[in-house]
């Protein structure tokens, strides 16, 4: 029986499933992650990515976060790819209870997922540190200024979890219910090294856990079942 088999298998069989994704679930849509050879991390600046995304840079250098974040994080014409789309399917069965996704860029809600929890925020969300007013993301990337301004001279940050801020305390509730109610959990396109999302795997107590990613992780020995591979690849050829 071939792996994809296995998986098929698992799936029929579950009932509850929590996919729990990282950047790899995106980069077959064209966003860069962090860490592969061609990622973030490995481009040129005058700052590490992981300092321009912390809050205190943020703090500091608005302007230097802000010409990064407008560059980088810009994903308004990014669009779902395979995974994205066969996890709407799941969910549309009635198999899929929750997305756990550690990705800003939205794109798990414009293939249609409705439970979603969104460990490090979105792009779509942004507000007004002064008066508070919401604005969409168009706004923010597309602003002339490179700091964007609310009407009342504000300055609009967006909702998404920096370096050295903690997490949305309702979403970590969500995610551990979720996680601990689950008969199967699907971790894909994630090194599992990100702190502390990765803590969350500990709850799950269902019958199966299956890895899918292209690099081993830390995790490997405690799954089901692993498949070193693209999801892409792998979720193209479920049913």
């Amino acid at each position: 029986m071939t792996d994809i088999e296995k998986l098929q298998g698992m799936i029929d069989e579950s009932k509850k499933i929590v996919f729990f994704g990282g950047a790899g679930v995106s980069t077959e849509s064209g966003i860069k992650d962090f860490r592969s050879i061609d990622g973030l991390y490995n481009e040129k600046y005058d700052y590490p990515p992981e300092v321009m995304l912390s809050r205190s840079f943020f703090n500091e250098h608005k302007q230097e976060f802000y010409k990064f974040y407008k560059d980088k994080l810009n994903c308004l014409d990014i669009e779902p790819n395979v995974t994205h789309k066969y996890l709407k399917m799941l969910e549309d069965k009635g198999k899929l209870s929750a997305i756990v996704t550690q990705n800003i860029d939205g794109l798990h809600e414009k293939a249609g997922n409705k439970n979603i929890y969104l460990l490090h925020g979105t792009i779509y969300s942004n507000h007004c540190m002064m008066c508070g007013k919401e604005y969409d993301a168009s706004y923010v990337f597309n602003s002339k200024d490179i700091v964007p301004r609310c009407k009342c001279k504000g300055i609009i940050k967006p909702d998404v979890v920096l370096y050295e801020e903690g997490l949305d305390e309702d979403t970590v509730n969500g995610t551990i219910n979720a996680i601990s109610n689950a008969d199967m959990l699907i971790i894909g396109g994630t090194s599992l090294v990100v702190y502390p999302a990765v803590s969350f795997i500990r709850y799950f107590k269902g019958k199966y856990l299956v890895i899918i990613n292209i690099d081993s992780t830390s995790y490997d020995r405690n799954a089901n079942l692993v498949i070193h591979d693209k999801l892409g690849n792998v979720f193209s050829k479920l049913k």
